[in-house]
């Protein structure tokens, strides 16, 4: 009896509460529409899912309230300008990665991903949970925009290579497409490092006017066919999490309703993750495919001597960026306090697992 009454009592102010948001809803039944540019091309994999899939989202959560339409760099051509568009509201919304605009503003660089840093799982935690947001929060909120993760690709292989690389001499000189940190990284190894746009990458190594690129790894890599004319295919140390960025323009998301504003940020969030997973799998299934339909791809990893002089080149700068900027110093100490606990559990869990399989 007294369940029943329980239910009935339940059901008459779920029925009440229900009534009394109706006036509220069909009085902000109004459409809210944003525009985003992306830095990719039209229908490109993964990375173009993303902001599709967020868009699709919004719009399904909302009930049709919030729209997003998307403009790839083949309409807006400026893949590489997505900040300033955003910054100056010609975009509602972006898509791409901040280490793109780290010669415009230096501090964004380190919510992409860092040399020798930490791994996707690591880095979620730390945007989430160990302040990377709140971070990401202060660096973005002075040029008025909002910045969120974006997606990830795990960890990126080194790059392809038209020579193999031995030994310290031969980064000498080496003309390759790698941006962020990085590039900074080989450039005070004697390297010669640039940014190019994705559409650009297969015609400059093709024609030799660059030596090397590194893209993202078995997920697009074969599909942009670098395997054709560069042999050589390094594993990683540069990109261990690379996690590309929604922005925001920051007076457009304050007009929004409350509710709205959650539901953008949920729809972020899912689309984000979503394409780390699928950046996953794909890696692993075209690194099956890669294995049996190209075995003459040479798969190979940087000589110890050649990954211990990058460590040192980055730490060394690592601490010429500290110095040199409060802020910045503020975010690698966070980053380096955050990866020193959790990778004390990523060697316990994770590492120490696949190390029993391999004995």
């Amino acid at each position: 009896m007294f369940k029943m009454n329980y239910t009935k009592t339940l059901m008459t102010a779920a029925a009440c509460s229900a009534v009394l948001a109706m006036p509220t809803m069909a009085a902000d039944d109004k459409v809210y529409r944003l525009k985003l540019a992306e830095t990719w091309p039209s229908n490109f994999p993964i990375f173009g899912d993303a902001p599709k899939n967020m868009a699709n989202l919004a719009e399904k959560m909302s009930n049709g309230r919030l729209k997003i339409t998307i403009d790839s760099k083949n309409k807006h051509k400026a893949p590489l300008g997505v900040f300033d568009m955003v910054r100056s509201g010609q975009y509602d919304m972006g898509h791409s990665a901040s280490y793109y605009w780290k010669g415009k503003v230096p501090n964004t660089l380190y919510f992409t991903t860092m040399p020798f840093g930490m791994t996707a799982p690591e880095q979620y935690g730390w945007f989430y949970h160990g302040g990377g947001q709140e971070l990401m929060d202060e660096v973005y909120g002075k040029y008025n925009l909002m910045s969120f993760p974006g997606g990830n690709t795990g960890n990126q292989m080194g790059g392809w290579f038209q020579k193999e690389i031995n030994t310290l001499d031969d980064l000498k000189g080496l003309k390759m497409r790698i941006p962020g940190f990085a590039g900074e990284v080989l450039a005070k190894l004697g390297a010669k490092p640039t940014n190019i746009p994705a559409g650009e990458l297969y015609t400059a190594l093709e024609r030799r006017t660059i030596d090397a690129l590194e893209w993202v790894g078995p997920s697009l890599d074969l599909r942009m066919g670098f395997h054709k004319i560069a042999p050589y295919y390094y594993t990683g140390w540069h990109e261990p999490a690379t996690e590309l960025q929604f922005l925001i323009n920051k007076k457009k998301y304050d007009k929004l309703p409350a509710d709205l504003q959650q539901i953008l940020k949920t729809a972020m969030r899912t689309a984000a993750y979503d394409m780390y997973i699928q950046s996953y799998h794909a890696s692993g299934e075209n690194w099956a495919s890669m294995k049996t339909e190209f075995p003459n791809i040479q798969v190979k990893s940087f000589p110890a001597n050649v990954i211990n002089a990058m460590r040192t080149a980055n730490d060394e700068l690592l601490a010429e960026k500290a110095a040199a900027d409060p802020l910045a110093k503020k975010i690698l100490d966070s980053q380096s306090a955050y990866m020193s606990k959790s990778r004390a559990w990523t060697d316990i869990s994770d590492k120490a697992y696949l190390n029993s399989l391999s004995k």
